[in-house]
């Protein structure tokens, strides 16, 4: 049951020389009223976003907080958000994309009648929307023939996900406390953390509820983003870095679910294919001695989970030798440009 002062949803918002375009993420958040918690943590920026935090903290008192810190990166940025968070879930919205406002008031009843029933799930999934003003262009991408819709399911449930229904942490909104109890600390100044994010807790969540209504706006096509293709070779080693961790993280071939497992196995796949996708982009020694030692990395720390991701299709595409393989992954490259929506 909620209490009378207790918020239903807390929303972090990572700001970094974010001036040009918080306020819109701001203003989109604030229409769900008293029922939100919206964290604004200033990175350490250079430009006017720590005063516009301010001012909408004094504005918004019983909503809004503003917290300043040193830059971290992202992954720090939401580790103090998540930190300061009271509200029984929680959510990452950067600050250069948005929510729909009526798929938020949506998800805030979806959310207040479970709480009110006592049934509280661990992993509430909405859709997200790449928005690409530049050419004018929206893709929804939803989780309809994966998940059951409007009803609280388990692993057990789940239906066929197809790559380009990987549950993103655009599309994720969590148990608070189930994040907390379980230790995620994402790494600081890392690009590429919001896979931690979705990947991480997932062997904690026990009960999922997915709403098929378009909750996050996810603006593509800023010089800057993480996700730019240039940007993605640049900062390979963050990439890697990040794959390595999840590697790292849990032997997930030992996870007693079958689907849960699989799908876990799925995810690493594709931070496997994507990491490989650039290096071989890249097509340097350095680079193509860096795909060897990645998968290396992974034969070494888990043999059973090299041999099940080597045995996908995927996988094995990232390894092939010479021409043939450079050949299937720039195939495989064009696919990933229109699910993942790389500019």
């Amino acid at each position: 049951m909620m209490g009378t002062n207790m918020k239903l949803l807390s929303v972090a918002i990572p700001c970094y020389n974010s001036q040009e375009y918080m306020e819109h993420a701001i203003k989109t958040l604030l229409t769900g009223k008293d029922e939100m918690e919206i964290i604004i943590v200033n990175d350490g920026s250079k430009d006017n976003t720590a005063a516009i935090a301010d001012d909408y903290a004094k504005r918004y008192p019983d909503i809004i907080k503003a917290i300043h810190q040193e830059n971290g990166g992202h992954g720090e940025a939401v580790n103090t958000g998540l930190a300061a968070a009271t509200g029984l879930y929680f959510k990452v919205v950067d600050s250069d994309d948005w929510v729909n406002e009526a798929a938020l008031a949506k998800v805030l009843s979806t959310l207040r009648s479970l709480v009110t029933d006592g049934k509280m799930v661990d992993l509430f999934i909405a859709n997200y929307v790449y928005e690409k003003p530049s050419i004018n262009k929206h893709k929804v991408m939803d989780y309809k023939t994966a998940l059951p819709q409007e009803k609280i399911f388990t692993w057990n449930d789940i239906m066929f996900f197809k790559q380009s229904q990987q549950i993103i942490m655009h599309a994720a909104i969590y148990r608070t406390k189930l994040l907390k109890d379980c230790g995620l600390k994402l790494p600081s100044h890392t690009f590429y953390v919001d896979n931690i994010f979705v990947y991480q807790p997932l062997p904690y969540v026990k009960t999922l509820y997915y709403l098929d209504v378009n909750l996050y706006r996810y603006f593509i096509g800023r010089d800057d983003q993480s996700v730019n293709e240039k940007n993605m070779i640049k900062r390979i080693d963050q990439q890697i870095r990040i794959t390595k961790i999840m590697i790292d993280y849990k032997d997930i071939m030992a996870i007693k679910n079958r689907k849960l497992k699989n799908y876990m196995i799925k995810y690493l796949t594709m931070m496997m294919a994507v990491s490989s996708v650039f290096l071989i982009k890249e097509n340097t020694p350095e680079s193509l001695a860096k795909k060897k030692e990645l998968w290396e990395y992974l034969e070494k720390n888990n043999r059973r989970l090299y041999h099940r991701i080597h045995n996908k299709v995927l996988g094995r595409s990232m390894t092939l030798p010479g021409k043939a393989g450079r050949k299937i992954v720039e195939v495989g490259y064009r696919i990933s440009r229109k699910i993942y929506g790389f500019t």
